[in-house]
């Protein structure tokens, strides 16, 4: 995942206050247990039938097996590229491989220990640049004030007043839904899919994230001219992940570009889209860093909230059926990916420690989380 567009530095532990109620969970969950340790950002999680996880060590281009035991396998090894957004389905296991300039990025089958190339998803962004009906940045600068934006080659946008949809894949989560492998792309912001065939379409772009009000303070660190202060921008939503709910609706987390901690608010948005349609919804709002979703049987949205919480520290956001805010929360350090199973919660924690991040899991109590 990319720090996009970062209108301030980030800060880790940034104290904020969500706006959600958290009264505790109708069935409290158990205390977290960890299954594995010392896993290097640890991104990407799936659960296959047994109970085995399936874990994308992202910058270290490894994807790991975690059995019931804890013990750790190496299932595929990319030295020099990105393994990202593992998904399941019965014995086969999906990865994308990315290479780091993003000029390459292939969807990957692993049957039995083979790995069989399905299709290259920076051919399909460089063809369809599905995000290119979208307008980020500034919508209503005059033209003297447009007129003093400069180059800055680190992150060209921030040398543009506005831009549309560049060139960028970074498949960050995925799922497999009836043999089509769901994708959520973080560099073309949108939802792609793969079918049997091989053949990648677009399910739905995800709009611009909430515009910001951009100020002297929140602006320290971009080249903007002083012009821009007052004015609104539009950053780039950056979908994480997504999951089949049991509505038959995907839920996609998005966590917005800017500053990608909650230094600008809690501004992570879980999105609602029909794959049919690629119509898509607000489902749930207030995340701090929206990394990743798990949905229980009973549609119960579980969310990795990254820098989540009080002092920015991270959490899981529980929202209920019906729900539009976190309704509880589970308290972890740091969790980027979840994944559910029977009862329990697998997440992915310290996500950000090098070689020290964890797979935990939380049991979770009661029929509000019905076995699959």
């Amino acid at each position: 995942m990319h720090t996009r567009i970062p209108l301030i530095g980030v800060a880790m532990a940034a104290a904020i206050t969500l706006a959600a109620a958290t009264p505790a969970l109708a069935a409290p969950p158990g205390a977290p247990v960890t299954m594995a340790d010392d896993l290097d950002a640890p991104l990407g999680l799936a659960i296959d039938g047994s109970g085995r996880a399936i874990v994308s060590q992202n910058f270290a281009g490894v994807l790991s097996l975690v059995d019931k035991k804890g013990g750790v396998t190496e299932l595929a090894a990319a030295p020099g590229e990105e393994i990202s957004a593992p998904a399941v389905d019965g014995g086969t296991v999906y990865f994308v491989r990315t290479s780091f300039d993003h000029t390459s990025a292939w969807l990957t089958s692993l049957i039995d220990g083979v790995e069989t190339p399905i299709v290259d998803l920076a051919a399909y962004e460089a063809a369809e640049n599905p995000d290119a009906v979208n307008t980020y940045g500034f919508s209503d600068l005059s033209a003297e004030c447009e007129a003093e934006f400069v180059p800055f080659p680190e992150f060209p946008p921030l040398g543009m007043p506005n831009y549309t949809g560049i060139l960028d894949t970074h498949a960050y989560g995925a799922t497999v839904v009836n043999g089509e492998v769901y994708i959520a792309d973080a560099g073309a912001n949108a939802v792609v899919k793969v079918d049997a065939e091989g053949v990648v379409s677009t399910v739905a772009v995800l709009p611009p994230a909430a515009p910001i009000t951009v100020t002297a303070e929140n602006a320290s660190g971009t080249p903007w001219p002083a012009c821009v202060y007052g004015h609104e921008y539009s950053a780039e939503p950056v979908p994480t992940d997504v999951e089949m709910g049991p509505d038959g609706l995907l839920y996609v987390t998005s966590l917005p570009g800017g500053s990608e901690d909650p230094t600008l608010g809690p501004r992570g948005v879980v999105y609602a889209i029909d794959p049919g349609t690629g119509d898509l919804e607000v489902a749930a709002t207030g995340f701090g860093g929206a990394t990743g979703i798990a949905v229980a049987p009973n549609g119960t949205l579980y969310v990795a909230e990254l820098f989540g919480g009080p002092m920015g520290a991270g959490q899981v956001a529980v929202v209920a059926p019906g729900a539009t805010s976190a309704t509880s929360v589970i308290e972890v350090v740091m969790p980027s990916a979840v994944s559910i199973r029977a009862e329990s919660l697998y997440v992915t924690t310290e996500s950000l420690a090098p070689g020290a991040a964890k797979l935990t899991v939380v049991p979770l109590k009661g029929g509000a989380h019905a076995k699959k």
